[in-house]
């Protein structure tokens, strides 16, 4: 007889967090010099635009625009100039030199936007990669600075953990931080270990079981012997991974930078040149200049830069309206790229902590528990339930947490529990009305209750057990009075909506996604088929997870990872993307992901990679606008006598036409129609 018990339960509060900007400030990024100058920039930018349309002094305005040149221009122009020292024009000097050139004839508003672009998007780039470091700093502190070492003799002594060598042996306490990897030679208990491998439940540890430094001991005391030095650790080599694998990302550039080499040559060149070649033929020096710099005004790239980053951004700030925090205009480039989509398991398909699923009440336990049998097998049910529930109180695994959240969901009333007992590795016991209740693991439950169970009892138990394994989930046994009365199935819960998420993401990249997950296969296995997933690899290290990205790499995808733990940290850095869910708390995480789901929702994934793809649509037809318009005003430069107010006047109508069109993604129905998109 088997109880359902999936009733969702009430999502639990959180607290709210500080404010962004706030936290943005407090982490360090108002130190950077990137950070103060550009919003200098901007706010002399925005000072000396009210000065302006508020009919101030030409000369009060002015002097504003050009002290945001000051502040904004310095930093890229100083080192475009070490760039050409190098020979390497750099698009940066180029944009100085166009804002100085518009400037010299009076177009002094178009170069101070110029530069406050582009001193805004260092900016962001410098706090990027500020917090990226700061976080993988702070992974370390997962491992313990310190450990207790026994010596030959039996004595114990506290040492640095980075001085542990390779067959030392160390003690680790209930609640302590394991500080090394390690195997297990004496004790039981049960570790935390989801920063390494993403389980969503502790593994029970015992002697030859394989620890690892930075988990967490649950409550029994181990002695490991130490198997790898302090660099060799997996969570320092997680640490390597992740600034490996993000000063390879580093270098990705936006299209448009693509071909700036070619670009800025050929301005250069031809600007000189429509400067130099008329005067041979004895142009005056005044008429020479004004040509060449309404050339550079027309020819310069503001229309193409407007043509990129409106719509980019702009699908950048929609997102973030809608739970996903799109860290650059570049990932936005990069999620539009995205062919094949990866999925962590716990925390991410799944909400990543165990619920009660069934209570298998076994065979001619009415005799067994007596009051269980008024009110059919459903009374029955909630009686040994109850009981299982009590005596679960005080524990502080998070199987007996379910358990008893399971209980207080169906609103029964839990009896007082007396003599509890919590046994590393094996379960707790309690005395609960009076009957001796005992919960935890099968196997050390079944060897112990032989004397008091019939091996008719015992084989059933055994039975129903491997059924409900068999199916993915954690079996818990419940004993009265030394007899097997119920097994209990816990399994980790799927998000809602995952198995929508999982076909939208088919039929938007025209392939399937694949599961990637720490957990067993069988967990593993139960959770890819309610989701819709074929490709499943379990029992994946982080190591073997970026191997994992990087074959799909090899095989000519653009994947996308989808992950919440530390664990997905290098996974997430590797991908062409990677996405975090914003729920995990875990800071590395969070800084090595492109992009972060702020709510939790994993429906949002499907959205954003949509939305993305249309941005890139905007960008190519913006592209195209702002080149006919620089082609059609150069050409009548070249050839014809094109008067410098309405080159300006092109120039700044193409650069209006393009971030008009790219800021419709700002409407709310951008996203709304983003999901039906291919």
């Amino acid at each position: 007889m088997t109880t359902d018990l999936t009733t969702p339960e009430a999502a639990a509060v959180r607290p709210a967090p500080a404010s962004r900007p706030l936290r943005w400030w407090r982490s360090g990024a108002g130190s950077l010099p990137e950070v103060r100058w550009a919003l200098a920039a901007t706010a002399l930018f925005a000072a000396g635009g009210l000065a302006q349309l508020a009919g101030a002094p030409a000369w009060l305005w002015w002097a504003l625009y050009l002290a945001c040149y000051a502040a904004g221009g310095w930093e890229p122009g100083l080192a475009g100039l070490k760039a050409l020292r190098e020979k390497t024009l750099d698009v940066d000097l180029l944009m100085v030199a166009a804002a100085i050139g518009a400037a010299a004839i009076g177009q002094v508003f178009d170069g101070a936007l110029l530069i406050v672009i582009f001193a805004t998007s260092g900016a962001l780039e410098a706090v990027a990669t500020k917090r990226t470091e700061d976080s993988v700093r702070g992974l370390l502190d997962l491992t313990p600075d310190q450990a207790t070492r026994v010596d030959p003799n039996g004595e114990e002594e506290v040492v640095a953990a980075a001085d542990l060598r390779v067959g030392d042996v160390i003690v680790v306490r209930p609640g302590e931080r394991i500080g090394a990897d390690g195997r297990v030679v004496d004790g039981v208990s049960d570790v935390d270990q989801a920063s390494i491998t993403g389980e969503s439940l502790p593994a029970d540890k015992q002697s030859g079981d394989e620890v690892f430094a930075g988990t967490m001991n649950g409550t029994g005391a181990l002695r490991v012997q130490v198997t790898r030095p302090a660099g060799e650790t997996v969570i320092a080599r997680i640490v390597a991974m992740v600034e490996q694998a993000g000063a390879t990302k580093a270098r990705t550039q936006l299209f448009i930078e693509k071909v700036e080499q070619r670009y800025s040559i050929v301005m250069v060149a031809a600007t000189l040149a429509l400067f130099a070649l008329p005067l041979l033929w004895g142009t005056s020096v005044q008429d020479s200049l004004l040509r060449a710099m309404t050339f550079m005004i027309v020819a310069s790239p503001c229309a193409v830069v407007l043509a990129t980053m409106p719509p980019l951004l702009a699908a950048v700030a929609t997102a973030g309206r809608n739970g996903v925090l799109v860290k650059s205009a570049v990932v936005m480039e990069r999620l539009a790229d995205v062919d094949r989509v990866a999925f962590d398991k716990t925390g991410t398909l799944t909400e990543g902590r165990p619920h009660l699923t069934c209570l298998r009440v076994l065979p001619g336990t009415a005799a067994i528990a007596r009051g269980g049998s008024e009110g059919g097998a459903g009374a029955q049910a909630d009686r040994l339930l109850a009981l299982a529930a009590a005596a679960e109180q005080g524990s502080e695994h998070p199987l007996g947490r379910a358990i008893v959240a399971a209980a207080h969901h169906q609103r029964l009333p839990l009896p007082a529990a007396a003599g509890f007992a919590a046994l590393p590795g094996r379960g707790v016991r309690a005395r609960v009305d009076g009957r001796l209740v005992e919960l935890g693991s099968p196997a050390h439950l079944l060897d112990q209750s032989a004397d008091g169970a019939t091996s008719g009892d015992a084989e059933q138990a055994r039975q129903v057990v491997a059924e409900i394994e068999e199916d993915g989930h954690s079996a818990v046994l419940l004993l009265l009075d030394g007899r097997p009365v119920a097994v209990l199935g816990l399994a980790d819960r799927m998000r809602a909506g995952a198995a929508q998420v999982v076909a939208q993401l088919t039929r938007l990249t025209g392939a399937a996604p694949v599961l990637l997950t720490g957990d067993n296969p069988r967990a593993a296995a139960r959770v890819a088929a309610q989701a819709g997933i074929t490709d499943v690899r379990a029992g994946l290290l982080p190591q073997d997870k970026v191997e994992a990205v990087h074959e799909l790499r090899r095989q000519g995808a653009r994947p996308a990872l989808v992950g919440d733990g530390v664990n997905d940290a290098p996974a997430l850095a590797g991908a062409h993307a990677g996405i975090a869910m914003g729920g995990s708390g875990a800071d590395l995480t969070l800084q090595a992901a492109d992009a972060v789901i702020t709510r939790d929702d994993l429906t949002t994934v499907p959205a954003v990679l949509a939305l993305a793809r249309r941005a890139r649509r905007l960008v190519v037809a913006n592209l195209v606008i702002a080149g006919a318009f620089i082609a059609v005003l150069v050409a009548w430069d070249l050839f014809g006598e094109l008067p410098l107010p309405l080159g300006v006047a092109g120039h700044e109508g193409s650069t209006v036409i393009v971030g008009l069109n790219g800021l419709r993604l700002l409407r709310d129905a951008a996203w709304k129609r983003v999901p039906l998109e291919r």
